[in-house]
């Protein structure tokens, strides 16, 4: 009974419904005609008619903290974005991560250039785009830069969700392709989901840990290791143990945050 109602809720969420916020508005009505009673009194009182007052009502923030230091995108950006800072590389394109998130914190100190398969319209400083699929690989782009990064985007290569071609090899063909990118001795900055193997269509990928190491084996040196586990919380520089790769560091559903080294 609980999973149906967690499985219920979560299709719900999905959907754009969220229960929780509509127990906070029927929560909120009460409070929320006192507060406008209080300040249509003191409007009243001070005779003030210069601001025009409608209702637009919203109950959810009283109750909610500050804000959301948490998740798996929001540590992982901060944390690369930081090693990028330190590093200073000489050119750093990325593949697919969030604008919103790890390309606006590089952008924020540093030029960076962004490849997705799917358009970007804006024109953001510090901030160069170009649309590509990066499943097909491009001549013009071997071996021209020392810092690449691609966070949370391979999972999602080859299943069709953001516009992509079907293709059940996508992620190996994106990975290849990223690997003739960068130039001997560069660093990739790479993140992905660890856990018990499987593909959740359309959404995702799951990559085992064995599975990773092995694509990785003779390409790069994993200079650190570290992830995200299943609670949000964030492990820097793992060790690469035969337990921790056998059990997938006890993740079901975890970040896997690469920093690697071509050969």
């Amino acid at each position: 009974m609980n999973k149906l109602r967690k499985g219920f809720n979560f299709i719900a969420a999905y959907l754009g419904f969220r229960f929780a916020d509509l127990a906070a508005t029927f929560k909120g009505l009460g409070w929320y005609f006192r507060d406008l009673s209080s300040f249509k009194e003191a409007i009243k009182v001070s005779g003030d008619s210069e601001w025009p007052m409608q209702l637009y009502p919203i109950f959810k923030d009283k109750s909610d903290m500050s804000g959301s230091a948490r998740g798996q995108y929001f540590f992982q950006d901060l944390y690369v974005a930081n090693l990028i800072h330190g590093n200073n590389p000489l050119r750093h394109i990325d593949i697919g991560s969030r604008i919103d998130g790890f390309v606006a914190h590089v952008a924020s100190y540093r030029a960076i250039e962004v490849m997705d398969i799917r358009p970007l319209k804006d024109e953001l400083q510090n901030i160069s785009f170009l649309q590509a699929d990066l499943m097909k690989e491009d001549p013009a782009f071997f071996e021209c830069t020392d810092s690449l990064s691609c966070l949370h985007t391979i999972e999602h290569f080859g299943l069709g969700r953001y516009g992509d071609p079907i293709d059940i090899d996508g992620h190996l063909k994106g990975l290849e392709s990223m690997y003739k990118m960068i130039k001997p001795g560069g660093l990739f900055y790479f993140s992905t989901q660890i856990g018990p193997q499987k593909v959740a269509f359309n959404a995702h990928r799951i990559f085992s840990m064995q599975t990773l190491l092995n694509i990785f084996k003779d390409k790069y040196e994993v200079l650190t290791f570290s992830y995200i586990n299943d609670s949000d919380k964030l492990i820097i520089d793992a060790e690469l143990t035969e337990e921790g790769i056998r059990t997938n560091y006890g993740c079901k559903m975890g970040c896997g945050i690469f920093i690697l080294k071509k050969i």
